[in-house]
């Protein structure tokens, strides 16, 4: 994500902005596709289906005093490395699911196609914790055990949360039936790769290699236009031996799209190689 250091208000406020909207994302997958379908896959929440169906608790109330738990348990075992972030958006996250009982209470599914609902069931809070993750901060949950696992064991976290997460979509076969631990098994399965995906799709960047004969209108366009940096080194042909100037930058989708065609107009003959990348460290793109 990239920030602007001068300005270490505005940064916090437009975190803050985009886990709000992330956790309202969530919220709306969980509350309305997975809690009413009983879908048992994704920590906490997938907990919360199957315990609701066994107690008197509503899968709403039961996420909330699980977070609220887990999140006395963050400040007890990590202390003051605990993430502000996390307990923002744990106890939002909380606050937008009992709010949703109080207004739109659900007896029922929205549908009468659980396919359709198992879709956003995984899309929605995929996208929210997608977003979530890309900026550093989570949903709390069982990414809280894994904070103080990390801390205090030599355990293999990711082993351990997907063993978490398969036990609810276990108990789903038991305290519902076949079919609906089989939509949860398939939701645990889609989980991981609905939120890969968007995290590459937001990161994702085109890397260039341009390969010309006049180099100094394209920089200027890469730099006073682009506000983009580049780097420029001297080649050859292999066939002409001609000397040509190689021009390297990276830049979001958005920006490549004005720079090819800038190039195209400048100099039609110019060779351009565009690949796309997601993960690219450095200053005006992730910064860890």
């Amino acid at each position: 994500m990239e920030k602007d250091l001068k300005n270490p208000a505005a940064n916090a406020a437009r975190e803050y902005g985009m886990i709000t909207v992330s956790i309202l994302i969530m919220a709306v997958g969980v509350y309305f596709f997975k809690f009413p379908n009983h879908f048992a896959f994704g920590g906490v929440t997938g907990f919360s289906a199957v315990v609701s169906e066994m107690t008197r608790l509503s899968a709403s109330q039961f996420t909330f005093v699980v977070n609220m738990f887990l999140l006395v348990l963050g400040f007890l075992f990590i202390g003051k490395g605990f993430g502000m972030r996390t307990v923002y958006a744990s106890v939002l996250l909380s606050v937008f699911l009992e709010l949703f009982e109080v207004l739109w209470p659900m007896s029922r599914p929205l549908t009468e196609e659980p396919l359709l609902e198992l879709v956003f069931a995984v899309f929605l809070p995929g996208v929210g914790s997608a977003v979530l993750f890309n900026i550093g901060a989570s949903s709390g949950g069982t990414d809280i055990i894994a904070m103080i696992l990390k801390k205090h064991t030599s355990m293999d976290i990711g082993s351990v949360l997907f063993l978490v997460d398969l036990l609810s979509v276990v108990l789903a076969f038991f305290v519902f039936d076949p079919t609906i631990g089989l939509f949860s098994a398939l939701g645990l399965m889609a989980k991981s790769l609905v939120v890969d995906g968007v995290i590459e799709n937001i990161n994702q960047c085109k890397c260039f290699n341009i390969v010309c004969d006049n180099p100094d209108p394209i920089c200027e366009f890469i730099i006073n236009r682009l506000h983009r940096g580049a780097t420029v080194y001297h080649a050859e042909g292999a066939f002409s031996h001609h000397q040509k100037t190689v021009i390297m930058t990276t830049m979001r989708r958005g920006q490549a799209m004005h720079l090819r065609n800038y190039i195209r107009q400048i100099e039609p003959t110019a060779f351009i190689l565009i690949t796309s990348s997601s993960e690219i460290i450095g200053k005006g793109f992730l910064t860890n």
